[in-house]
């Protein structure tokens, strides 16, 4: 199993980078094991960590520049992602983090790795039977697109999300060249739900806590040219034999917990457990924060990411279609 993307899939890659978008503190890990801070940002595990366990290959899923890393544990899958990434080049220069062309070369030093291992021939059938796993597009929209001016000089939202989807298309493209087969792409989230999105588009930060729909209605829009780009790349004759490609919805169950919430289980659809709950995030969120008593009726962890108790109902709803991409 292999994953790309941002913060939703990075379990600790931007620990070992000079960047501000960090996790590696309290009280971000206070439901892991030991309580230890991962650099996860979450308060234990993340979706891509039950689907490792689900598939039967390990309870977590490693960051790959963790120099401790055995062959092993590099065999059975790893995550090259890094929290503050995005498709549009612009996006990882703002957090000075890893761009996902970069992880894409971290990708092709580890087939050499494991080749050293496994050998070229089983290397290949390694890849082609595993998992890949994306994840991105979020930042794009909330630290790039909404307030920096820059690329809305030149697109509009339509415009960039076409912009956006090409980079995705030549990423795919690319994992194919490398012996990837099958692809899971994962949709935007309801972006105006989240607590920090909330907050700055509020007229009163404290009374008026609804989504804020003009840059969900973004996440929707994006997700639907994005689905039609991928039934379009999967129905193209010129793909690899094998080549499957599937959406993973993120945006109805995570709106599906915020709207009914009760039923779910969850109490605080609207902000985080972290601090105030309505702008802390990575460093704003430290070992002297104010942090709730029971993380698992909050959807949000901190003002952007979601708990562990929201990461498994979204493993959860997505588990038909991972069935689906590793059962043909």
């Amino acid at each position: 199993m292999y994953v790309f993307g941002d913060s939703t899939v990075d379990p600790g890659n931007n620990n070992f980078i000079k960047t501000a978008f960090r996790s590696d503190f309290p009280p971000y890990g206070r439901d892991f094991l030991n309580q230890a801070p991962t650099g996860r940002f979450t308060n234990g595990k993340l979706g891509t960590d039950f689907i490792a366990s689900y598939l039967g290959l390990k309870d977590l899923l490693p960051p790959y520049l963790d120099p401790n890393l055995s062959d092993e544990e590099l065999v059975t899958g790893v995550s090259f992602a890094s929290a503050g990434s995005g498709f549009d080049p612009l996006t990882p220069i703002l957090g000075n983090v890893i761009p996902i062309p970069k992880q894409l070369e971290y990708f092709k030093a580890y087939k050499k790795r494991i080749e050293g291992v496994l050998g070229k021939q089983r290397t290949e059938n390694h890849i082609k039977n595993a998992v890949f796993f994306i994840s991105a597009g979020t930042n794009d929209y909330v630290i790039n697109y909404f307030p920096v001016p820059i690329r809305r000089e030149s697109y509009t939202t339509l415009t960039y999300g076409h912009f956006l989807l090409q980079h995705v298309k030549d990423f795919i493209q690319n994992l194919w060249r490398e012996g990837a087969r099958k692809i899971a792409v994962l949709g935007l989230p309801p972006i105006g739900c989240l607590p920090i999105m909330i907050t700055f588009n509020s007229h009163n930060v404290f009374l008026e806590r609804g989504c804020v729909d003009k840059y969900s209605s973004v996440a929707r829009d994006h997700n639907m040219m994005l689905q039609h780009e991928l039934f379009f790349m999967q129905l193209n004759f010129s793909n690899p034999a094998g080549a499957k490609i599937s959406y993973i919805d993120t945006y109805g169950p995570l709106d599906n917990m915020i709207q009914v919430r009760q039923n779910l289980g969850f109490d605080e659809v609207d902000r985080g457990c972290c601090g105030s709950g309505y702008i802390e995030a990575s460093f704003l969120c430290d070992g002297i924060s104010y942090v709730c008593s029971d993380p698992s009726k909050f959807v949000f962890w901190d003002s952007i990411h979601p708990t562990e108790k929201a990461y498994y109902d979204l493993f959860l709803a997505a588990r038909p279609k991972i069935d689906a991409l590793i059962n043909d």
